[in-house]
């Protein structure tokens, strides 16, 4: 089971991961949190039904990383097509936004009910459920990486030449991270298929 997730009964999964796997995924999480920002909780005496209409933002983010994980949803060619993504986004971005949290979240709380053993390693069981919360935190913990490595959809050979990095070049430790955290992706996704 080390290093790759397996079925559970009832739908879940489970990986092995030691004390430095917890830690790197636990602060990755922790990392994509801070980069979607903090949710927006109806205020004192404000009715919680606001919140599910309240609309969002317009324009897409400027940081590239978020405007991966919040993409327009109809490109940007013309005036029509900007206004139709302006417009989409602005009733489904809060909504993303909150799953994409959820996500994360669910990756902090299950490493943190983790109980160490010998080593300081621990098995993760998940839920069905938590599978697929960890599935799209996996999912845009790449994207995420990806974007700052200024990897692209595109670049399937660009990947193979991610392997052939050099240790000294700087970017090593987040290419590793990038590829590592893909083939954990993967294995869940075969998991939950099989």
């Amino acid at each position: 089971m080390a290093g790759h997730f397996e079925a559970t009964p009832g739908g879940g999964a489970a990986v092995a991961l030691d004390e430095v796997e917890i830690a790197i995924l636990r602060s990755l999480a922790v990392q994509l949190l801070e980069l979607i920002g903090p949710g927006d909780a109806p205020a004192e005496g404000e009715d919680p039904l606001a919140a599910l209409f309240a609309e969002g933002p317009s324009e897409p983010p400027s940081d590239p990383a978020l405007a991966r994980l919040f993409p327009e949803a109809y490109g940007d060619e013309d005036k029509e097509l900007r206004e139709a993504s302006a417009e989409f986004r602005r009733f489904t971005e809060n909504d993303l936004r909150t799953r994409k949290r959820d996500d994360a979240l669910t990756v902090v709380r299950t490493l943190d009910s983790l109980s160490p053993v010998g080593d300081g390693g621990a098995v993760l069981r998940l839920t069905a459920e938590e599978c697929h919360n960890w599935l799209g935190a996996l999912n845009d913990l790449r994207l995420t990486i990806g974007t700052r490595l200024d990897v692209s959809d595109e670049d399937g050979a660009e990947e193979g030449s991610l392997y052939r990095l050099p240790d000294s070049d700087p970017r090593k430790p987040m290419v590793l991270a990038y590829l590592w955290l893909g083939a954990l992706q993967e294995t869940l996704v075969e998991t939950l298929m099989s």
